[in-house]
C-alpha cells in the first residue's frame, strides 16, 4: 500500500506543479522583473541540495540576496546581503515558487522534509540521515510545525516522524497547515537571524553507499 501511495503522490506532484506554474505564470514574470530591476542578474538562485537517499540536485529559487563581498572576496553575511525585496519574497514564500520545476523534474515533492545544504552531509547522525528516505518537499512537517522558529533538533524530530508515519492523508494535512503558515507569514526566520543558524551537529558520516 505504501508503494502504491507513493505512485499516487508522484502523479499528484506532476499534475499540481504543472497547474500551479500555469496559474502563477503572470506572478512569476512580475517577481522576475522586480528582481531584475532591483538586484540585476541572475534572477534565479540555484544551489546544490541533498535529496532522496542523499542524492545531490540543484534547487531553484528566486534570488533574494546580493552577492556583496568583503575585501578578501568572501561573501558577507546573509543579514548584510538580504535586500528589502528579498525579505518580502521570503516572508511571503514567493521565493520558493521556482521549486515547482524541481517537483516536475522529480527532484522534489509537494510535501516532504526540506532539502538541506550539501555541506551538512557528514554532520548527520545515522538516525537523522533517515530524513532522506522520503523525497524532499516544498511544504513539509517543519514548515507546518513552525519553520525557522524551531531548533535543529525539533526539525529533525518532525522530519523523522513524517518519514515513519507518512500517508497521503498526512500530506494533505501538512499542505493545509503549511498554507496557513504562509498566509500568516509565520516562522520565516529564527530569532536574531535573517534566516536560520547553520546546522553544526557532531560529525557522523552516513554508512557507505547511503
Amino acid at each position: 500500500m505504501r508503494k502504491f501511495g507513493l505512485v499516487i503522490k508522484r502523479v499528484f506532484d506532476i499534475i499540481s506543479a504543472f497547474l500551479l506554474l500555469l496559474v502563477l505564470s503572470p506572478l512569476l514574470l512580475i517577481v522576475a522583473l522586480v528582481i531584475l530591476i532591483t538586484m540585476g542578474r541572475p534572477v534565479i538562485f540555484s544551489q546544490p541540495r541533498l535529496g532522496l537517499r542523499g542524492k545531490e540536485f540543484r534547487i531553484f529559487k528566486f534570488r533574494t540576496m546580493l552577492y556583496t563581498q568583503d575585501k578578501k572576496g568572501d561573501l558577507l553575511s546573509d543579514e548584510a546581503r538580504l535586500t528589502g525585496i528579498g525579505k518580502f519574497l521570503r516572508s511571503t514564500t514567493l521565493d520558493e515558487i521556482p521549486e515547482l520545476l524541481n517537483v516536475i523534474i522529480g527532484d522534489m515533492s509537494a510535501v516532504g522534509p526540506r532539502p538541506l545544504l550539501v555541506e551538512y552531509r557528514d554532520l548527520y547522525t545515522a538516525e537523522q540521515w533517515r530524513r532522506h528516505e522520503m523525497p524532499p518537499g516544498m511544504a513539509g512537517p517543519v514548515l507546518a510545525g513552525g519553520r525557522n522558529t524551531l531548533s535543529w533538533e525539533e526539525k529533525f524530530q518532525l522530519d523523522l516522524w513524517y518519514v515513519d508515519n507518512w500517508s497521503l492523508g498526512l500530506d494533505a494535512k501538512i499542505l493545509f497547515q503549511t498554507l496557513i503558515k504562509v498566509i500568516r507569514r509565520e516562522g520565516t526566520s529564527a530569532s536574531g537571524y535573517a534566516t536560520m543558524p547553520k546546522f553544526t551537529g557532531e560529525p557522523n558520516p552516513p554508512e557507505e553507499g547511503k
